[in-house]
């Protein structure tokens, strides 16, 4: 368990990182996702009770990217961010 720095970056030259959606992909992933998401959000304010909770709101919620890495997140890689 003591392995240096260098052992460990040595180790993780022979596995580089390869993104789940290709660069050049993302922005068109993160639009399609956006505008679902905003859709579909859309949908549930306008007819909101329980029963469309899980056909529209968690949808919605997943593809605008309230969990793991979806629309707002691939928008940030796909255009960059710029503050």
């Amino acid at each position: 368990m003591d392995s240096s720095l260098h052992e460990v970056w040595q180790a993780a030259a022979g596995a580089p990182f390869v993104p789940t959606i290709a660069k050049g992909s993302q922005f068109s992933v993160a639009f399609v996702l956006l505008v679902v998401g905003f859709l579909l959000s859309g949908a549930f304010t306008l007819n909101r009770s329980v029963a469309n909770l899980p056909i529209l709101a968690v949808p919605a919620s997943l593809a605008l990217g309230h969990t793991g890495r979806a629309g707002v997140v691939y928008m940030f890689c796909g255009v960059g961010v710029y503050v």
